[in-house]
């Protein structure tokens, strides 16, 4: 491992799959080294994989199969800034579609139970548009998707 910071993702015992599926589906993602246990532990056996190090879009990340005593919740989430809809479209449909589960405002949890804010840029420049007005008729527009649509955004930003 490179990165003095690196995230740690519990998994119940699912860590390569998820990397896997993580390095297929995001830029700049890939598999690194991949651990297995030297012994038996309390949730698995000698030779089970332990620990998957991979990288999420240029983020080192580390996930542990420790079994099912803790579980992903929202607190945590990777914020995916996407540059057109297609892409927006291509990535919600990539993790709803494998088992996943769609959430509001551009949320949604990979079947992990990872969550995911699939954002576009286009958003964040409607939110924080100097116009407090356009920038609140966006907001709300927002406040009503699942998957955000950005075509949707745009025009009511623009009233």
């Amino acid at each position: 491992m490179v990165s003095k910071n690196t995230i740690c993702l519990w998994y119940e015992r699912d860590a390569l799959e998820a990397a896997q599926f993580y390095a297929k589906t995001f830029p700049d993602s890939k598999v690194g080294a991949v651990h297995r246990a030297p012994g038996d532990y309390p949730s698995g056996k000698e030779g089970d994989v332990l620990t998957v190090e991979f990288t999420v879009m240029g983020v080192p990340c580390v996930g542990l199969n420790g079994g099912p005593v803790f579980q992903h919740n929202e607190a945590f989430s990777f914020q995916v800034a996407t540059d057109d809809q297609a892409e927006t479209d291509r990535l919600w449909q990539a993790i709803v579609s494998n088992g996943g589960q769609e959430s509001a405002c551009g949320w949604c949890k990979d079947k992990w139970g990872l969550s995911w804010q699939i954002t576009p840029r286009a958003l964040l420049a409607a939110i924080s548009d100097p116009d407090r007005a356009a920038a609140r008729r966006s907001f709300d527009a927002m406040m009503k998707m699942g998957k955000i649509d950005i075509a949707r955004i745009e025009a009511a930003r623009k009233g």
